[in-house]
């Protein structure tokens, strides 16, 4: 039998300028990253059949999600069958996996999926979580304890891990030393100066263990990325990325504080789903652009994905060379959130591309790379995908 999504493929991706306060609207920036991923494709507007995002238009928190599907359809003209922005997903790739399914049930045949962000022009808009308002919802369960932002939340997870595992800090900084170094070579990149052990080690705490660089750059910038269906993709102008596979099972509470298993968060399930539905095998990987949105993150999903055994991430990355660009698993080769920016998910499967289609440039993996494993997703929302090039 062939699973579902193996019936589609990546056939175009962009990005729009990305940047610290550009000053652009969010609707400026969609428009220029998916009209760019559409002539990547080598189709015209008028071929997009479906249109898909996550979580679609939200007011709050300013600057996290500027742009709907429909202001998207109606500035591009787009004539669809299919149209979709829900929030409640398997967290940034849920656009993808919602074209997916619509392009498998017939729905449509190439969808344009995106992501545009304009935090960095929004902020100091934005009110702290529980500050001039009745604490409700899930929020109660935090804001009582000062507890105000996800740095505080993954910083428990962290710390998790470091108690049962031995995990340290030294080790954990190998995530953000070695994304400044792939900055380095990406001219997007928003932080390109080399980054050293001890400015790492010497950097203010955010919340403990976590520092000021294992914390992701807001900014501005928009993502854009054309799924099809496999058959209607042979004869466009990229070589198809196949979705091998994808992961968006979620079977512990929904919830920040109540897994059954802290230092794992949602990112496990997703996980073990993905690999039920290949034949490939963890080291059958060539790049690995996972989520760092923070720094532990990344740590848990090479742990999840199981390119180390659990509770050896810190051993496995210690050093950096096993995670640098000619490692044995290169991992987040444009420099990842912490460095080239938080186009949250977004950035890292539109450099699984990239490196797929073997125009990394500086950056550029050695042996021609044929499986990306890309990652998105923290807490309570995890989603992965292999993406494999035939060229």
């Amino acid at each position: 039998m062939i699973v579902g999504e193996k019936m589609t493929a990546i056939t175009g991706s962009a990005q729009s300028a990305v940047g610290r306060r550009l000053g652009r609207s969010g609707l400026d920036l969609t428009v220029e990253a998916c009209l760019a991923a559409i002539a990547d494709a080598g189709l015209e507007v008028k071929d997009i059949d479906g249109l898909s995002t996550w979580p679609g238009f939200a007011e709050q928190p300013p600057g996290f999600s500027p742009v709907g599907a429909p202001e998207l359809k109606e500035a591009l003209r787009l004539k669809l069958n299919w149209h979709a922005g829900v929030s409640e997903a398997p967290g940034q790739f849920g656009s993808i996996f919602n074209a997916v399914g619509a392009i498998t049930a017939g729905f449509c045949r190439h969808v344009l999926c995106f992501r545009v962000l304009t935090e960095s022009s929004s902020a100091g808009k934005a009110s702290v979580m529980g500050q001039g308002e009745r604490v409700d919802g899930w929020s109660k369960y935090m804001v009582p304890f000062n507890a105000l932002s996800a740095a505080n939340w993954t910083a428990l997870f962290a710390q998790k891990h470091f108690d049962c595992y031995g995990t340290t800090r030294e080790q954990l900084a190998q995530i953000a030393i070695n994304g400044r170094k792939n900055a380095a070579l990406n001219p997007k990149a928003i932080y390109r100066d080399p980054l050293s052990l001890d400015e790492y080690m010497e950097s203010r705490m955010i919340s403990s263990p976590l520092c000021l660089y294992d914390c992701d750059v807001p900014v501005d910038g928009a993502t854009a990325v054309i799924v099809s269906h496999i058959d209607a993709a042979a004869d466009l102008r990229r070589p198809p990325l196949r979705i091998e596979a994808i992961g968006s099972a979620h079977n512990s509470r929904y919830s920040w504080f109540q897994f059954d298993d802290l230092a794992t968060q949602a990112l496990r399930d997703a996980a073990q789903m993905m690999w039920q539905r290949t034949d490939l095998k963890p080291a059958d990987v060539d790049v690995a652009e996972l989520y760092d949105g923070f720094s532990f993150i990344c740590l848990d999903w090479l742990e999840q994905l199981g390119f180390c055994p659990v509770g050896e991430g810190g051993r496995f990355i210690e050093g950096g060379e096993r995670i640098a660009l000619d490692g044995e698993l290169p991992l987040n080769t444009n420099g990842g959130h912490l460095s080239a920016g938080r186009t949250h998910g977004f950035g890292l499967l539109h450099e699984a591309c990239v490196q797929l289609w073997g125009e990394g440039g500086a950056r550029q993996v050695g042996g021609d790379p044929k499986v990306a494993a890309v990652a998105a997703g923290g807490g309570p929302l995890g989603g992965c995908m292999l993406l494999t090039s035939s060229q």
